[in-house]
């Protein structure tokens, strides 16, 4: 094992590409089980019985404990070994899929989708903090263009692969095609990814973690459940203080610690805090439309699972062209110009998607989706680049833990206000006159179940106000994205630096094959022959 310092020969490495490979396999299976989910999720509900609170909660209960963990995942790689838990983390995102393949019911699949957040919290902020280490700022944007496209390739292939499965086996198969996935992410980093750590990370604060967890728990519970109970609940409003009780602990807890596990300081840096709030917004943003999108291409539209999946490629499309084409744009007109008029093309896009309706047609969805892949890659490529442009060399893995921690916390909310959100316009516009009260409640629960009580009770007018009322939901959702973008992107163009950050603490390039002396404040890495 070779020792050297955390510069810029160490970013030279020669096999830096075939490790990005490695990262880029690893990124691929997150990916993939992102969408694969979304589009099985109305079949889930059928054969499930789950209403809309459950399928948020099976979508949310890996995107919690995915945000929660990832800054002690970032801390543990950072001490024993990023590629060590990094594999560590394919493995059990591969144990939470066997059991999620073999459950039961509802409450299985929260389990085994909580499971498989672990892992996936290994795996994240892990193959981020390793890109410093390997690339200087000249290639940086390059590679997390890669890595994003990674992640945009295995978007469209999870929709269709677990479409295909869902027309021709159980449910349970969709669970199961991360096998291979996993397989090869983990030979791609045993023989192609070099081991890097800092020993001189902060420890793993147990009680910050747990502070983590329940505050966000307590959060996301009380945002999926209120449209059921209703705001003013009891239990709602008392998981909404429990949530700023334990929130503002943490905060407190990390402010008073010498070496905090969540580094407050980054945010005062405006290049990450507002790199941040951007790729913290798209996260958000995606995250709604991808829960939003299959029911209605499913339910509204009558496709099957697979043809959900092929429709869906417009705006995989338009962010893998964007995610390759960042760079140079970059290069040309500065990050603060690419980041902001990206954030302006997705409130574009998802404005002029809030006037669908029943009888628009797959036509003018493809047009919008296509708009909104182009945002995506234009805002969240350069955002990326730039928080990480702005950390320093010796809180790479911390600080690449709170960005994707942040972004996480994002699509959680994401998915949980714009899921109820929807839950309560259709719940309100759904016309269930006529029918029995438990059969009316069933058909309140999802534009699926509706459906289904509609062809039990033979009732055309059921199925016809199911679908107006979910497009309606649709609609104040995607209205919600579009002012939440705009708002983002004003902000971006105010007070976003206009360049990434360069690499100003990290140590000059070595010239003459010497190894330059160690800048001030950087922390020497370990990289494993």
């Amino acid at each position: 094992m070779a020792t050297v310092t955390n510069s810029e020969e160490t970013r030279r490495d020669p096999r830096r590409w075939w490790a990005l490979g490695a990262l880029v396999a690893s990124m691929l299976v997150l990916g993939f089980d992102m969408t694969i989910l979304n589009v099985a999720l109305p079949s889930m509900a059928a054969q499930l019985g789950a209403g809309t609170g459950e399928q948020q909660w099976m979508a949310d209960a890996y995107v919690i404990v995915f945000a929660a963990l990832m800054l002690p995942a970032g801390l543990l790689g950072d001490r024993f070994g990023r590629r060590r838990m990094l594999i560590a983390g394919l493995g059990v995102f591969l144990a939470g899929s066997l059991v999620g393949s073999l459950a039961g019911d509802v409450n299985w699949v929260i389990a085994a989708r909580a499971f498989m957040g672990v892992g996936g919290a290994l795996i994240t902020p892990l193959a981020l903090s390793i890109l410093p280490s390997l690339f200087g700022s000249d290639e940086r944007t390059k590679a997390v263009g890669i890595i994003s496209a990674a992640s945009a390739l295995g978007m469209p292939l999870g929709p269709i692969i677990g479409g295909w499965l869902l027309n021709h086996f159980w449910w349970g198969s969709v669970f199961l095609i991360n096998v291979p996935m996993v397989g090869i992410g983990v030979a791609a980093c045993v023989f192609l990814l070099p081991e890097t750590r800092d020993p001189a990370s902060p420890e793993v604060d147990v009680l910050s973690t747990a502070l983590t967890v329940a505050g966000l728990g307590a959060l996301i519970y009380a945002i999926i459940e209120a449209p059921d109970r209703g705001w003013g609940d009891p239990l709602v409003a008392g998981m909404f203080a429990a949530a700023a009780v334990l929130l503002t602990a943490l905060v407190l807890r990390e402010r008073r610690m010498t070496r905090p596990m969540l580094d407050m300081t980054l945010l005062g840096q405006r290049g990450f805090l507002l790199n941040t709030l951007a790729a913290t917004l798209v996260m958000f943003v995606l995250s709604g439309l991808m829960f939003v999108l299959p029911p209605y291409l499913q339910a509204v539209l009558g496709h099957d699972a697979f043809g959900t999946g092929l429709r869906l490629l417009p705006m995989m499309g338009g962010l893998m062209v964007a995610a390759k084409g960042a760079q140079p744009v970059v290069a040309r007109f500065g990050a603060r110009a690419v980041v902001s008029a990206g954030l302006v093309v997705l409130a574009f896009a998802a404005l002029l998607g809030s006037r669908t309706s029943v009888d628009s047609g797959y036509g003018f969805t493809a047009l919008w989706l296509s708009i909104a892949g182009l945002g995506f890659g234009f805002s969240v490529v350069p955002a990326m680049d730039g928080a990480l442009a702005a950390l320093p060399a010796d809180r790479a893995g911390s600080g690449s833990g709170l960005l994707m921690t942040l972004r996480q916390v994002g699509g959680a909310i994401g998915i949980a206000l714009l899921g109820s959100l929807l839950a309560s316009a259709f719940r309100d516009r759904l016309d269930v006159t006529g029918l029995p009260g438990e059969a009316a409640h069933t058909a309140g629960e999802s534009v699926v179940a509706a459906h289904i009580v509609a062809e039990k009770a033979g009732s055309a007018h059921l199925a016809a106000s199911a679908n107006g009322a979910y497009v309606h939901g649709m609609g104040l959702v995607l209205l919600v994205c579009g002012i939440a973008a705009l708002l983002t992107a004003l902000l971006a163009a105010a007070f976003l630096p206009t360049a990434p950050a360069t690499d100003a603490k990290r140590p000059a390039p070595a010239t003459d094959g010497q190894v330059p002396a160690q800048a001030p404040g950087v922390v020497a890495s370990e990289l494993d022959a």
